[in-house]
């Protein structure tokens, strides 16, 4: 196996670590801060795994897999955390977290589809900013949720703190589903049926 995918699968190795942290908020006075610089290390590391299998030539079928599993775990991970321990005030959390949720599942049933007629769909722009600002979004909200728990700012600072992450994650949301619209109508090719009927006449 080669480097890039041994370090998209330490990313998802981290997912049950930032878990644990993250609900063991206890643990040494910080665990949501510790779950938020895991969760930091890794985006780090899909940033870096995909440009050392650029670089190197080692992109692969497995390490694209790899990937884009590894990317929509440690998101829906994130977004159930931060939803279910009423970080993000209901019913936002809900809302936010279903959308981003239902368009990942869509993007993938859109690839497989397309894998099986040998078409490969690739992350489009709008897939990129979204990622971007997803990882942001989350990565200030976990930080928020901690310094929130801990009472380590109140006030209009905390206050400002919660309002960013929750624009961020907001916007991303929107971009989410301009992005799944934009899959859509892209490869809408993908549906159609190959090898259609002829006409009797």
């Amino acid at each position: 196996m080669n480097l890039p995918n041994k370090i998209t699968i330490c990313r998802i190795i981290l997912i049950p670590l930032i878990i644990f942290f993250y609900l063991a908020e206890s643990f040494l006075y910080g665990g949501k801060l510790i779950a938020a610089i895991l969760f930091l290390v890794g985006i780090l590391t899909d940033f870096f795994d995909g440009h050392l299998a650029r670089k190197n030539g080692q992109v692969t079928v497995l390490g694209t897999f790899l990937d884009s599993i590894a990317d929509k775990m440690l998101v829906t991970a994130a977004l159930l955390l931060v939803v279910t321990d009423g970080t993000i005030n209901a019913p936002y959390g809900v809302i936010f977290a279903t959308i981003i949720v239902v368009r990942e599942f869509m993007v993938s049933a859109l690839r497989q589809l397309g894998a099986s007629k040998n078409v490969i769909i690739s992350a489009d722009y709008f897939g990129k900013v979204k990622a971007t600002i997803q990882f942001i979004s989350l990565f200030l909200i976990m930080v928020y949720s901690f310094l929130w728990t801990r009472e380590i700012i109140l006030g209009s600072l905390l206050s400002a703190c919660y309002w960013v992450s929750f624009a961020g994650l907001a916007i991303t949301t929107l971009i989410t589903i301009i992005s799944g619209i934009h899959y859509i109508l892209k490869n809408k090719d993908v549906f159609k049926e190959s090898g259609e009927k002829k006409k009797e006449k």
